[in-house]
This record gives C-alpha cells, structure tokens and sequence, in this order.
C-alpha cells in the first residue's frame, strides 16, 4: 500500500479512532483531535467503518468512468495511422479531430515516439572464415591541431580557426580484425588508391592475400584508377548498401575505437603529436588489447590460430 505524501493518518489509526467512537464512547470530534485530522475527515472514515470496510486504505483518485473519452474504434484508428508513421498534425486532420486529443491517445499506447524505420531489421552479422577473404575499408575525418586548444590551457576563447581537416584512412581484416590505418590528407583518387596499395602490402608482410574489399560509395572508390588497381591487384571489390553504413560495420567500429582510445584519449598539442601517438595504439591494439568480437583475444592471435589450422588441414 502506498499511502499519501501528506497523510496525517494510516490504516492502523483509522481503525483506532473508529473503535474509540464505537466501542470506547468516544465523541467524534474528540476522536478526531487525538487522531489530528478535521471532524469532516473523521466522518468519512466513521462511515466507511460503519459500512463494512475495516481496512481503511486510501482508494484510488483516478475516475471510474470518462463519459468524454474517445472511443474505442477512434483510438485503434489512431493507432493504425501513427503504425502507417503518421504525425499527429496529419492525424488529426484526417480524422478532424483536436491534436491535443490525438496526442493525448498516442501517448496513452506509448506511441508518441517513432521507433527508427531499420529498427526491427534482423541483425546482419556475418565473418568471413579466413584472413584476407574480405577486408573493409573507411575514411574517417579529424580537426587538423595547430597549436594548444582548451583542453590544454583551459580557455575556450583561444580557438584556431581555419585549420582544416586531415584524414584516417582504416582497413580492417574481416577474420581477424587485424588492422592497418594512416593519417592522411585527403580522399581523392589517387590518395586512396595509394592507401590500398600500402594496405595490401602490410598484410602480405603478415601472411594475408587480400581477396576482396569493401568500401563506400565514395568518389574516390568509384573512380577508374581505383577499379584498374583491384583489377591488377586482383581483388574484388565490394560496394555498401547506400544509407547502410552498417553494411561496413567492422571498419565503423574501428573508427570508434580510435576516436576513443587514441584520438580523443589525450590533449595532443599539434596534429603531429597526435599522429606519432597512433604507432603506438596500433601495435597495441593488434597485439594485446582484448577484442570482445573475437572472444577476448587479440587479433594477432586469432591470426595465428587461423593460420596454423589451415597448415594442419592442408
């Protein structure tokens, strides 16, 4: 039971101030002092008591009937709507009804707010078997640092305007999740095409013939010298879905790793000192940090269980 916040009496007291009228000879009004409530109140509880209801508990304040409510067929055709993703202005006009009613039945069935249009597609999770049977490639952008900012020195008035962007290329090994990643300064054509050359050519030093690739719609993996370099290099290339970007999602969420562990992870002086930091996060982030992914191991070490069971199969 759950009583008022301002309630000067409880279930128990009622019942004592009701058996001191009744049974004790107790006035009403001196029933009603000892019980520190008003002589009306007092009444109320007597008659509840006199009726037959020796529990006293509070009753409920909300109403028994709503003669005005809206009916129920009203309300399942505003559902049906808002399931159809209607707003409630356009509800209400094709009922002609208030929105404020409309609004006040969607809230009623918890459906003031929308869930996302893909948020009941199944999960789409998927790993490739071997290394270098697909790999993912990203580009993610960064603020370019010139000088100090105000994590450093402590005021936001000092802003460096106009220092530009500078680029985090990323490519990640779909089965191990081994990863290769520079800093550059654009994601034109020849930069990416550039980067994938580099990319296929640290995992060849780790033993993995890249097959395929998966990028974006970018200009840059659209163009004629990126498509002629996976033809000579002898991989094929995938593109995402467009306006999936979790098609990609390996690549995604080493970006988000990045952002947290090393980008983001210290108040870098210049954008030199943040990319001298990035060596070091690699090397870590292949070899020793625990990948939740890959049952919390690393992946230099998933590399190495794969490689050596593929030797003892052939």
């Amino acid at each position: 039971m759950t009583l008022h916040q301002n309630a000067k009496t409880c279930p128990a007291s009622r019942r004592l101030m009701c058996q001191r009228v009744e049974v004790e000879g107790w006035s009403l009004r001196a029933a009603a002092e000892a019980a520190g409530i008003s002589e009306r109140r007092a009444a109320e509880w007597l008659g509840r008591w006199r009726a037959g209801d020796r529990d006293l508990e509070d009753r409920s304040s909300v109403a028994r009937s709503i003669p005005a409510r809206t009916s129920r067929d009203v309300e399942q055709a505003i559902c049906a709507l808002r399931e159809l993703r209607f707003s409630g202005v356009r509800i209400a006009e094709v009922l002609g009804m208030p929105e404020r009613t409309v609004r006040a039945v969607l809230a009623r069935h918890g459906l003031s707010k929308l869930a996302p249009i893909d948020a009941h597609e199944p999960k789409n999770r998927y790993e490739r078997p071997m290394p270098g049977e697909l790999v993912h490639i990203d580009v993610k952008k960064l603020g370019r640092i010139e000088r100090e900012g105000h994590r450093i020195h402590g005021d936001r008035t000092r802003r460096s305007r106009g220092a530009g962007w500078e680029f985090v290329h990323v490519c990640v090994d779909d089965c191990t999740r081994l990863a290769y990643v520079e800093v550059l300064d654009d994601e034109r054509a020849e930069t990416v095409c550039g980067f994938l050359e580099r990319s296929v050519a640290w995992f060849g030093d780790h033993g993995i013939r890249v097959e395929r690739l998966m990028t974006d719609n970018g200009n840059g993996y659209r163009s004629h010298a990126h498509a002629a370099l996976c033809r000579r290099l002898g991989i094929r290339h995938l593109f995402t879905q467009p306006y999936r970007p979790r098609t990609n999602g390996k690549a995604e969420r080493l970006i988000q790793t990045l952002l947290r562990e090393w980008a983001y992870a210290a108040a870098y002086p210049t954008s030199a000192a943040r990319r001298r930091a990035l060596p070091a996060f690699l090397t870590r982030y292949n070899t020793t940090r625990p990948h939740k992914a890959l049952g919390g191991i690393a992946p230099s070490k998933r590399l190495t269980e794969r490689t050596n069971a593929t030797a003892a199969y052939t």
